[in-house]
């Protein structure tokens, strides 16, 4: 029994026709970290939101970090299934990530503000990985990038539309 706790994971070949499974990886693990602090800042977001349209806001933000947090696992196992390993650490996450955390306490425009910008910003990274993936020989993480970047568009429209002068 003690025998089998001793497995460490670790990369291996899985031939389905990806080109440079590695490039592959690291590109979804980039994506994988801004959909991690994301989901976060999202959900402290909702935690913390006062004001006219609280329940709005609290709402679609459950909506968006419940979402992003199942992204995850599936963008995690995505690197898995390319034979990579999937990041392991908080401080991989945070050095990969171009999500950053708030400094201060934000009104609720601001967290919308603040959120709709960084939906964008994980979309353009994901824009960027469905390309990669193309050029990879990559349907599958192409399709899915492609999802996960119309959801993320979606989120910063509806953000953008919440606050709209």
């Amino acid at each position: 029994m003690a025998q089998s706790l001793n497995v460490v994971a670790e990369p291996q070949e899985i031939s389905s026709g990806v080109k440079a499974p590695t490039t592959i990886a690291e590109a979804l693990a980039d994506v994988l970290a801004d959909t991690y602090m994301l989901t976060f800042k999202t959900h402290a977001y909702h935690w913390n939101v006062e004001g006219p349209l609280f329940y709005s806001i609290h709402n679609l933000t459950e909506g968006q970090y419940e979402d992003m947090f199942a992204a995850a696992d599936e963008l995690a196992e995505r690197i898995r299934a390319v034979g990579q390993l999937a990041p392991m650490t908080m401080t991989d996450i945070r050095a990969r990530a171009v999500i950053e955390d708030s400094v201060d306490s934000p009104t609720a425009g601001e967290m919308c503000e603040t959120l709709a910008a960084d939906h964008e910003r994980v979309a353009h990274r994901l824009h960027a990985l469905v390309k990669i993936a193309g050029e990879k020989n990559d349907p599958v993480t192409e399709d899915l990038a492609t999802e996960r970047s119309a959801f993320h568009e979606q989120a910063a429209w509806m953000l953008k539309a919440l606050i709209a002068k």
